[in-house]
């Protein structure tokens, strides 16, 4: 992937407007969780240590174009300053007069926060005067928000198009892990795909397919190829209807010569719910009220030996309920198997999606992969092949300056 970092790059005395992701947890209107803060700091400092006036630019849910106090970002500022070590200077708006002053008034170094951008309905329709009333309190601007990237909004196209636009830090691991993962990876590449429903990967199964070399598919979307292969579920989730797109799926696994991994037993109970009996269960010895809540031990086993036969792991979704033990077993299983050989130097292994990420920590190994995604949708359109807006302009802010 081509794009400018800031490696190089002349900031002193410039007005750096940074796109960052601070969609952060809220608990009583205080920040509970500051992982995304975290996040932006690689970025930040980097501009801070060469002299630029940092201009922070982020969203916050969904006020619809309407300025809505609770939605605010005011209660970043603390956490985000004693994160820095450094005051953070706040505007109550991102345009116009109040964020103008409020960038006169920074020296360099200085950090400054500015209000919601989705307060203005140009941020989300892309309007080329909000982009431009953005792009006047800036020399230059980074992205440092991959979780948005999927968005062509205007603070995350519009302005690459109007300003010198860089990759931010965390932007750059993002992109750096993504093509390590399907870009230009090392083989063979194994997938995992977990979740519940088929109909909402069906882009993704069919691209992984084209990409992948084994491609191991579990969770509740499992049990509608175990059913398109003429497997009895029991009162298992399964969408039944897609039978058919199922067997297609298999059918073009086999065409790419991609080995498609489905479960050979599995794990049963009534109903997902802690302290139930849980047994394990070969393929067509489910009862009629039984729910397979989890793959089996075979099938656990069959996985870890495929991660030890690849070079680089991708992962998406659960194999099974495993916010509910003990339907934990086989996610935990598989995720501390690829943790090891990650953390081993044998695999490189990349996750993403908000279901993926709750595993891994559930697992304890969320810093022992090789990069962890928290991106959540824009994660998943780009493993579907989709173009991301955020992206694209950056590339195309490089190709024009070559």
């Amino acid at each position: 992937m081509s794009f400018r970092t800031l490696d190089g790059a002349d900031v002193k005395g410039r007005r750096a407007l940074v796109r960052v992701d601070f969609n952060v947890p809220m608990n009583d209107g205080a920040v509970s969780d500051g992982t995304r803060l975290r996040a932006a700091l690689p970025t930040i400092d980097k501009l801070r240590v060469g002299g630029a006036r940092v201009i922070l630019l982020a969203h916050f849910d969904r006020p619809k174009g309407k300025r809505v106090d609770s939605m605010s970002l005011k209660p970043v500022v603390a956490p985000l300053a004693a994160l820095i070590g450094a005051p953070v200077a706040f505007a109550d708006d991102c345009v116009g007069p109040a964020a103008a002053s409020a960038v006169a008034a920074m020296a360099d170094g200085d950090v400054l926060l500015l209000e919601n951008l989705r307060f203005h309905a140009g941020e989300e329709a892309n309007d080329p005067a909000f982009a431009a009333a953005l792009a006047r309190n800036g020399d230059l601007y980074i992205d440092d928000a991959f979780s948005a990237a999927h968005r062509a909004h205007a603070s995350t196209e519009g302005l690459a198009r109007r300003l010198p636009a860089h990759a931010g830090e965390a932007m750059r691991r993002e992109l750096a892990a993504l093509e390590a993962a399907l870009g230009s990876p090392k083989r063979p590449v194994l997938g995992v795909v977990g979740g519940s429903k088929v109909s909402t990967k069906l882009d993704l199964l069919k691209n992984l397919i084209e990409k992948l070399d084994a491609l191991a598919i579990g969770g509740g979307m499992a049990n509608t190829f175990l059913f398109a292969q003429g497997h009895e579920v029991g009162a298992s989730y399964c969408e039944k209807e897609l039978a058919d797109t199922a067997r297609e799926i298999m059918d073009l696994a086999r065409d790419q010569n991609c080995e498609l991994l489905l479960p050979i037993d599995i794990v049963v109970a009534e109903r997902a719910a802690a302290g139930v009996a849980a047994r394990t269960r070969d393929l067509d010895a489910v009862d009629d009220d039984e729910r397979i809540l989890d793959a089996g031990p075979k099938t656990v086993a069959r996985l870890t030996a495929a991660m030890d036969a690849a070079r680089t792991l991708i992962w998406n979704g659960p194999l099974g309920v495993f916010e509910i033990p003990p339907f934990d077993a086989a996610t935990t299983a598989a995720a501390r198997h690829a943790a090891a050989l990650a953390m081993a130097g044998k695999l490189i292994a990349v996750a993403g999606g908000g279901d993926t990420v709750a595993a891994l920590h559930h697992a304890g190994v969320t810093d022992d992969f090789t990069f962890v995604s928290t991106a959540g949708g824009a994660f998943l359109e780009w493993m579907e092949g989709k173009t991301l807006p955020g992206v694209a302009a950056l590339q195309a802010a490089n190709a024009s300056v070559n």
